[in-house]
């Protein structure tokens, strides 16, 4: 993996982040949360999900589909923690 490649995934992340909390808006952090948490998911994700999209989709689609899917996860997850937190 190179530097170009993480870039891209973690900006896949926040938008990905952002877009999951405009779906969801139950669940949404704003847009500083959502970014923050789809960014980190963004690099998370592309670990985890990076080897199987890029035997699929491959480059730079591969980076920015793994990237927005795990940050989309990521905020999710985190949305859902801290609603289930504050009842």
């Amino acid at each position: 993996m190179d530097i170009t490649s993480l870039l891209i995934q973690l900006i896949a992340g926040a938008v990905g982040g952002n877009i999951a909390g405009m779906a969801l808006k139950k669940f949404s952090l704003g847009t500083l949360g959502n970014s923050i948490a789809g960014i980190l998911g963004g690099g998370i994700g592309a670990q985890i999900l990076g080897p199987l999209i890029a035997n699929a989709a491959g480059g730079i689609l591969g980076d920015v589909a793994s990237g927005g899917i795990g940050g989309a996860i990521l905020m999710i997850l985190v949305g859902v923690v801290k609603k289930m937190m504050a009842k």
